[in-house]
């Protein structure tokens, strides 16, 4: 499919400078450059590739100032990154699959909009489950009974959904992804551990994407809630009764305990851990690697494990990379102590001894 420049200025209310009648297929990297594609320069560091990419089109901020020609007709868009984000869009829906194929299972009871929706080979979808206009079921992807996904959203291969569990509108789960699992409940016997049943559900709101191999656990009772907007990566597990937070996003390789709670618009940098029962408040940054153990105001960066304050924390790491001199330094003195001291106790013999 086709655009041309001033179709696309059109589609995202920017102005075109160069050529509006040249036409793209396909996207590149800015450094890579295809003639017939679109590219966008969004970070300064990228700047000196403007001039001599071979694009046809690049989306740039309508406040960049050139410092010479370029070849490349410019689409200038208030922020070229937002900008991609909403042509990427549009070329996604525009070859969204449609179509259900004869090699699924659906229940009789199951309640979706087969004119648009998409199933793909071997997926099964359980008794009374609901599915909305638009969504997208990639093959072997698992939905269990009593489910409701909600409209556009894209479930792609291996997902497997737990029954009772509700996915919200425009979501995004992603290859392997395990949604409603049973939270890691047991209560200690003498001799061993009962499990706790776990007859709650996992309730993912509007906008929220899923990675790879995330898993996020059904409650004991109530819900494990994802809030409108959350970005979970890859390979991250969420435990019974979580609460995320609206607009929070988290990095690779976390984890959060069972009943967290987790405020709005938070970022959670790769290998984070958050201890259960916390309650962590809005806009709260932490950094890779950082383990949260006790509650977190608003607002608060931190880093370390456990996690401090961000800048108590770098002060700490100046002092760490001294240890191994300031240790020789100590030991030093604790040897000169030692001396002195022992001198001392011999001039207090001699003096003792004089007095006598």
């Amino acid at each position: 499919m086709e655009f041309t420049a001033q179709q696309i200025a059109d589609i995202l209310n920017g102005k075109v400078q160069g050529n509006p009648c040249v036409t793209v297929n396909n996207f590149s990297k800015i450094e890579d450059g295809k003639p017939g594609t679109l590219t966008f320069l969004a970070s300064p560091k990228y700047t000196q590739y403007l001039y001599g990419t071979k694009a046809s089109i690049v989306l740039i901020n309508e406040d960049f100032v050139l410092e010479k020609e370029t070849s490349a007709t410019l689409i200038k868009v208030p922020n070229a990154y937002v900008a991609l984000a909403v042509l990427l869009e549009v070329y996604n829906k525009s070859v969204r699959k449609k179509g259900i194929d004869s090699m699924t299972y659906i229940a009789s009871s199951a309640r979706l909009d087969r004119d648009s929706i998409y199933v793909g080979a071997f997926a099964y979808i359980g008794e009374n489950t609901q599915i909305g206009a638009n969504a997208e079921i990639y093959p072997q992807v698992y939905i269990g009974d009593n489910v409701q996904i909600g409209k556009d959203t894209t479930i792609y291969p291996g997902v497997r959904i737990y029954s009772g569990c509700k996915i919200g509108d425009r979501c995004i789960l992603h290859a392997g992804a395990v949604i409603g699992s049973d939270g890691f409940g047991f209560a200690p016997e003498s001799d061993g551990y009962k499990k706790i049943p776990q007859i709650g559900n996992v309730i993912i709101e509007n906008d929220v994407e899923i990675g790879a191999n995330t898993t996020i656990d059904r409650a004991v009772m109530d819900a494990t809630i994802i809030r409108n907007g959350v970005k979970l990566d890859n390979l991250i597990q969420i435990a019974h009764n979580v609460e995320i937070g609206e607009n929070t996003v988290m990095a690779a390789l976390s984890g959060v305990a069972g009943s967290a709670k987790i405020g709005k618009n938070c970022m959670f940098g790769g290998q984070t851990g958050v201890v259960g029962h916390l309650k962590v408040g809005n806009r709260v940054s932490v950094g890779a690697q950082s383990a949260l153990i006790s509650n977190v105001e608003d607002g608060k960066h931190l880093l370390g494990s456990p996690a401090i304050d961000v800048k108590r924390f770098f002060r700490s790491s100046l002092i760490f990379a001294k240890l191994p001199d300031m240790y020789k330094q100590l030991d030093k003195l604790q040897q000169e102590l030692e001396l002195l001291q022992k001198q001392l106790n011999n001039d207090n013999d001699e003096t003792t001894n004089a007095e006598r």
